[in-house]
């Protein structure tokens, strides 16, 4: 998709420093969640972009992207999505990606820090299908919470604090899911170390490194 001018939905804290932002999907956009976009803006004359994934169980009339800044040390394109607020025009390309749910029968999904992001949006959309899904989500400041308390109705969430509770959380878990990763690469190596530990495989998983 050629890059496409959309608006901004609507804006809101989902945690500490964490924004949601629902975005109205442009006519070219048919995206999964675990798919990820490009928003792209022009700072002092010069193009700047970022990628995030979407967090929405679909995009069919609008999609979510959750957003982390560091508030002392965010740079200009933090600055920028921070002020962006419903009505905001905003430019889109993507989706990009081929990790994503596909409507899998049982799934686990392991997410860290910002992957929480797909992890809900799959997840919402596994229990959408009547699917089978459990979620580990290891963070020490936990956002979407409220996402997480009504998928632990549906669902097995487990959100832990410590690479420990996440071990352990993987070995109570593990079986012969789908699986999908979501994180930053140590957390991506963890992630492979817990699951052999208890005898599972990285092979056939869906992986996104976040850098």
């Amino acid at each position: 998709m050629e890059p496409t001018e959309t608006t901004v939905r609507a804006v809101r804290d989902v945690g500490p420093n964490t924004v949601a932002i629902a975005l109205d999907t442009p006519a070219e956009i048919e995206g999964r969640p675990g798919q990820f976009v490009k928003l792209s803006t022009i700072i002092d004359g010069d193009e700047q972009s970022r990628f995030y994934t979407i967090s929405s169980p679909d995009t069919d009339e609008t999609f979510e992207l959750t957003v982390g800044y560091d508030p002392d040390e965010g740079g200009e394109f933090s600055a920028y999505l921070r002020s962006l607020d419903a009505g905001s025009a905003v430019t889109v390309t993507g989706p990009f990606g081929s990790d994503f749910y596909e409507g899998e029968s049982d799934s686990l999904v392991l997410a860290g820090g910002p992957g929480v992001g797909p992890a809900v949006g799959i997840a919402e959309a596994a229990v959408r299908d009547g699917n089978d899904v459990t979620v580990v989500y290891l963070d020490d400041a936990p956002v979407h919470t409220d996402r997480l308390d009504a998928l632990a109705e549906e669902g097995d969430v487990h959100v832990v604090n410590g690479e420990p509770a996440f071990r352990d959380a993987i070995g109570d878990v593990l079986a012969d899911q789908q699986l999908f990763v979501y994180g930053f690469s140590d957390f991506l190596e963890l992630a492979e170390t817990a699951v052999e530990e208890h005898g599972g495989s990285f092979e056939g998983a869906k992986v996104e490194n976040f850098g």
